[in-house]
């Protein structure tokens, strides 16, 4: 015990100081190569030498040369520097995957983004008086065109479209939901927190799965503010249920001079029915139907950046832009000309399958994912190599981010096991891949969806597979 204990105290004492390997030209080289710059070469270099001894202390390490720690310091930099964004190939099945963004932009959004990156924008300038602007003016326009709303004004999203519409509307006052209503979404993004959050009082009114227009009128004080109407966007209660619909909740809301808010979460702008898909509730329908306020993403259904829309009566949205909460939560130049270009492709529901990707890959054709899924089991067949069986199966893709719940997508999946390895092992090797490979297991497989792949050879991973 005490040789061993001598040994590690010789090989402690044998390490260079941190001053040493400031000073060394190989290492002063390697930071110039990587764009280190003199503090994170300091940190790299005495983060690798504490891991060096705490290996030698441990027993885990016997040995080191100058190349070693050479090494170690490089690697250090170089991770020091690294980018924490990867690319991800969604091959997963869900169209609108949170984890990993959801929407992907249409190639006009990137270019107004690319625009807004390189150089000024009128964000809040009047081109034409030479004075400062307000930024909704960006896409009031085409949102009032778009839902037949008298004023819109953007956030950064949607759960700040209810916040801030909740605290400018009833601050201290009671708003009136049904408990069949009080969402819970990804994230843990609870309706009753946003609520208490907002200032509000929350009174909720029927059961869990029964609530009637009475529940509602009963319920009205002279300190109601608000009826809030949610929809259940990520789940459905079926059975013996019972809900009042927006328009007979206008109507209960009017007899005593109290506007309905309804956040429709994804809110789609047209009817997705025409392109084959079951129907969504659609923002011109609520303000048609008297909603006072309508909330919605852009991130989703809508197919833009991540943005909170807050479309509706032009008094209340006034009222909700003087609010002091609107400049905490305003969408940047990026994303209002992102929102911009994407809301600009809606005006023609004819181009909207080709010109805007979530959609195209929600309507994708099964013949066309299948042509996908071949094409990728061949080259997936010549990288991997023996040990591997890869099929083309049957499968479902679901849209995600709380839109179309309960509604399954035909799809055709690349399926593929090992011999030795188990589909866990399978998911990780393609998640580390680069770019970053994102499939699903499933009954003891792993699966590639290739609904939202535009080339196969993007489900190729990078580098050997070590079982």
């Amino acid at each position: 015990m005490g040789r061993a204990i001598d040994d590690r105290q010789r090989l402690l004492r044998g390490l260079p100081s941190v001053d040493e390997l400031l000073r060394d030209d190989e290492l002063r080289r390697s930071a110039a190569v990587c764009g280190a710059s003199t503090a994170i070469m300091t940190e790299s270099v005495r983060g690798a030498l504490e891991e060096i001894r705490a290996r030698m202390l441990s027993g885990a390490l016997h040995e080191v040369t100058i190349d070693d720690i050479r090494g170690a310091v490089a690697a250090r930099m170089k991770g020091a520097l690294a980018s924490k964004v990867r690319r991800v190939i969604n091959a997963s099945g869900t169209v609108l995957h949170t984890n990993i963004g959801r929407a992907i932009l249409s190639e006009e959004a990137i270019e107004a983004l690319r625009l807004a990156a390189r150089g000024c924008i009128n964000l809040e300038m009047d081109i034409e008086s030479g004075e400062r602007g307000e930024r909704d003016c960006l896409v009031e326009g085409l949102i009032k065109r778009l839902t037949g709303a008298q004023a819109a004004s953007v956030v950064n999203n949607n759960a700040a479209a209810v916040l801030i519409t909740l605290n400018t509307l009833a601050e201290g006052r009671e708003v009136i939901v049904s408990r069949g209503e009080l969402i819970e979404i990804g994230g843990s993004f609870r309706l009753p927190d946003i609520i208490k959050k907002s200032g509000c009082v929350l009174k909720e009114v029927g059961t869990t799965n029964r609530t009637h227009p009475r529940d509602y009128a009963t319920a009205i004080t002279e300190n109601t503010a608000l009826i809030f109407k949610a929809h259940t966007s990520n789940y459905r209660i079926v059975g013996f249920t019972a809900e009042v619909g927006l328009k007979e909740l206008v109507e209960i809301g009017s007899a005593r001079n109290i506007p309905v808010v309804e956040d429709l979460g994804s809110g789609s702008l047209v009817d997705i029915t025409r392109y084959g898909l079951p129907g969504e509730p659609i923002v011109a329908e609520s303000i048609a139907s008297g909603a006072g306020i309508v909330t919605f993403s852009g991130d989703k259904l809508l197919g833009g950046p991540q943005a909170g829309v807050i479309a509706g009566r032009s008094g209340l949205v006034e009222r909700i832009r003087e609010n002091p909460l609107k400049r905490a939560l305003r969408a940047d130049k990026l994303t209002l000309s992102a929102l911009d270009a994407t809301l600009r492709l809606h005006l023609n529901e004819d181009t909207l399958p080709r010109t805007l990707p979530v959609l195209r890959h929600m309507a994708r054709p099964v013949n066309e994912i299948e042509a996908a899924a071949q094409a990728a089991a061949v080259l997936l067949k010549e990288a991997l190599g023996d040990g591997f069986a890869i099929e083309v199966e049957d499968g479902e893709s679901v849209v995600g981010g709380g839109s179309l719940p309960g509604h399954n997508l035909k799809t055709r999946v690349v399926s593929i096991t090992h011999r030795t390895t188990g589909p866990d092992g399978i998911f990780r090797y393609f998640l580390n891949s680069d770019p970053s490979i994102l499939g699903r297991v499933s009954k003891g497989r792993f699966i590639l969806d290739m609904r939202t792949v535009e080339r196969p050879g993007d489900v190729v991973p990078a580098g050997p597979f070590v079982p």
